[in-house]
C-alpha cells in the first residue's frame, strides 16, 4: 500500500506583488494568485489526484488557496484542519519592508542570511510592535512563549515537525492522501525532513508559488519514488522567480 502527500505554496499574494516581506502578517491574494490557486486545483484534477484530508495554516493566503484549489478539483467537501504551525516563517522586523530596499540598505549577503539561512533570524518584532502575533486574535490561546517574534528556518522545523508526526503521519499510515497548502518557508522545513536537505543546499531552495508538489510513500513512509512537481517546467520557472526577489537589477 502507498500513501499519498501534495503540498502547494498559497498562490501569489497582494504582498508578493508589491515584494515585501510578508510572514505572518495576514495578507490576501492577489488576482494572479487566485488565478494560481485555481490553475492547481486543475493540475490535481488532471492528474487523478482524489484526497481524504487537507491541511492549511491560519493566514488567509493559505485558505483561499486550498478553497479555490479544492473547489476547481471538484473536492470542495474535503474535511480542512487549520494550524498555525504551517504558518509562514515570521520575518520580525522585516514585515512589511521591500526586499530590494532591505538590499539596498544592509547588502546582499546579510539579507540572504536573513531571507534563505538555516540558522540565522532576522531582527525581532517587540511585543509592542503592530506585527507582533501577540495582537492577532486568532493566537489568544497560544502560550505567549510560543509566538515567535522572529524565526530562521531551524525554528520553522522546530514548530512544524510535531504537526508533522502527529497529525500526518497516522493520516499516511492508513493509507489516506493528504493535501497541504502552507507557505515557503512551511514548506521548505517539511521538504527538508522528507527529502533529507542538508542544512547548507536548503538555503538556494526556493518554493514556487501555486505548484503542487507530489510525494509517494511505501508502508514505512520512506519515499516510494522521486518527489516531483506536477508541471515541472514550470515550477523551474516559479522558483527562480522566487530567487530573484532581492535583485537589485
Amino acid at each position: 500500500m502507498t500513501s499519498t502527500l501534495v503540498i502547494v505554496r498559497h498562490g501569489q499574494s497582494l504582498w508578493n506583488e508589491k515584494n515585501l516581506f510578508t510572514g505572518w502578517v495576514d495578507v490576501d491574494l492577489s488576482p494572479l494568485g487566485e488565478t494560481e490557486a485555481r490553475a492547481a486545483g486543475t493540475q490535481l484534477k488532471g492528474a487523478g489526484l482524489d484526497f481524504d484530508v487537507c491541511h492549511t495554516s491560519v493566514l488567509t493566503r493559505a485558505v483561499r488557496t486550498a478553497n479555490l484549489a479544492l473547489e476547481t478539483s471538484g473536492q470542495v467537501w474535503l474535511p480542512v484542519a487549520r494550524t498555525w504551525r504551517l504558518n509562514e516563517r515570521h520575518y520580525g522586523s522585516l514585515q512589511g519592508k521591500d526586499k530590494v530596499e532591505m538590499v539596498q540598505q544592509f547588502g546582499a549577503d546579510q539579507v540572504k542570511l536573513w531571507r534563505r539561512s538555516y540558522d540565522v533570524p532576522p531582527p525581532k518584532v517587540t511585543p509592542d510592535h503592530e506585527f507582533h502575533p501577540g495582537k492577532d486574535a486568532r493566537y489568544r490561546l497560544l502560550a505567549p512563549d510560543a509566538l515567535p517574534a522572529s524565526e530562521c528556518l531551524k525554528d520553522v522545523v522546530a514548530r512544524v515537525l510535531p504537526w508533522w508526526h502527529d497529525a500526518v503521519v497516522p493520516q499516511l499510515r492508513a493509507g489516506l492522501s493528504v493535501l497541504v497548502v502552507a507557505h515557503g518557508n512551511s514548506l521548505r522545513a517539511l521538504m527538508k525532513h522528507l527529502e533529507k536537505i542538508g542544512d547548507d543546499e536548503i538555503v538556494e531552495l526556493n518554493v514556487p508559488t501555486g505548484m503542487p508538489r507530489l510525494y509517494r510513500f511505501k508502508d514505512d513512509l520512506s519515499l516510494a519514488d522521486a518527489p516531483r512537481y506536477l508541471d515541472e517546467a514550470a515550477a523551474k520557472a516559479g522558483a527562480e522567480a522566487v530567487k530573484k526577489q532581492t535583485a537589485t537589477k
